[in-house]
């Protein structure tokens, strides 16, 4: 059996996105207060739930670096949920928009390369 390669943009998005969901997750259960201030229409319960969704997209960015495709679908899940929470506390249609960006890239990095390409190397 061929050992699975992974491009090495895909790995460095991948550890980006560990990184940054984990500060995000962070941010949301420990600067809440702040966030509040400056989105003084925000729900109390959003903050919890966007830290959720950023705990488990650590979980799916390491599900992807098992080569599990459910880690993708978990991001696209995830990031629907965050673009309807980011309209709910009043972020405008456009930002939030901008919030599934990070999402077509990973699409575009699972992709990339011709034999290291990871979307075919998925269970």
């Amino acid at each position: 059996m061929e050992q699975k390669q992974r491009h090495g943009c895909l790995t460095a998005w991948l550890v980006l996105m560990i990184i940054a969901n984990s500060i995000s997750a962070l941010i949301y259960l420990f600067a809440s207060d702040f966030i509040a201030r400056t989105l003084p229409s925000a729900p109390s319960w959003s903050f919890p739930i966007l830290a959720l969704l950023g705990i488990f997209n650590v979980i799916c960015a390491i599900a992807l670096f098992k080569w599990k495709k459910w880690g993708f679908y978990g991001f696209i899940a995830s990031s629907i949920i965050a673009l309807i929470i980011n309209l709910i506390i009043g972020i405008d249609v456009a930002q939030s928009l901008a919030g599934l960006i990070g999402l077509v890239i990973l699409y575009g990095v699972l992709n990339i390369g011709k034999e290291r390409a990871a979307w075919p190397q998925l269970d």
